[in-house]
């Protein structure tokens, strides 16, 4: 595999040129990391997202003509869309529960270390979300949300078309449980996991974990 092949390029969005220009000297440092393109606005990221195709976009919540919520909307539905790692300054943004039901991959802090900001890439690309589902629990229990006996039905409702096998690794992955964490816990072998999980996504139509322990906690399998 050439180096081409391995490298992982990265769409950048955000109002301030400063940040901007920090995040791009901080991953073009990484020998294995591109930054393909900036936007300044959400209004920007489809047309340099079809003429890039970046594998990760890092995005800014707060611009001043299309937020970073609905850019990261429309990019997810997307078909083979890039990773999406929300960037914000808050860690209990309400914003961010949004993004994650959207289907971005986590999100981080703008005051994060340098080398984790280029691990998360790494990270996502992989195919692990960078928000565990424990750490989202947190932040949903910090964050007052209405219509949470509407959300729950709903939840419930989508879990119930999931076997009883599929509905439990369900809540394993809710728990914050690896494949190999969950295949233990159950008597199951990790690649057995892996079939059961890649099941509910489909079924759910979710993109990753962190969806999946959404849905879980809406549903009130985690209470």
């Amino acid at each position: 595999m050439t180096a081409a092949e391995t490298r992982v390029d990265v769409l950048i969005v955000d109002d301030d040129p400063l940040v901007r220009a920090g995040l791009a000297m901080m991953l073009g440092g990484a020998p294995d990391i591109r930054v393909v393109a900036e936007a300044g606005d959400g209004d920007e990221v489809l047309a340099l997202v079809d003429r890039h195709r970046p594998q990760v976009v890092l995005m800014d919540i707060r611009m001043p003509r299309v937020d970073g919520l609905t850019a990261t909307e429309a990019v997810r539905a997307r078909t083979s869309p890039p990773e999406v790692l929300v960037l914000t300054t808050f860690d209990a943004d309400q914003h961010v529960l949004r993004a994650l039901r959207a289907g971005a991959a986590g999100f981080l802090l703008k005051d994060t270390p340098p080398e984790e900001i280029v691990a998360a890439v790494r990270q996502v690309v992989a195919g692990t979300p960078v928000l565990s589902p424990a750490v989202t629990r947190r932040l949903i229990a910090r964050v007052a949300e209405t219509g949470t006996e509407i959300r729950r039905s709903r939840a419930q409702a989508r879990l119930a078309t999931l076997n009883e096998r599929e509905r439990t690794v369900a809540v394993e992955v809710g728990q914050g449980k690896s494949n190999a964490e969950i295949a233990k816990t159950l008597h199951l072998s990790v690649p057995t996991v892996k079939t059961h999980v890649s099941s509910i996504l489909t079924k759910l139509a979710l993109n990753n974990r962190v969806q999946v322990a959404l849905l879980a906690h809406d549903a009130g399998e985690l209470d």
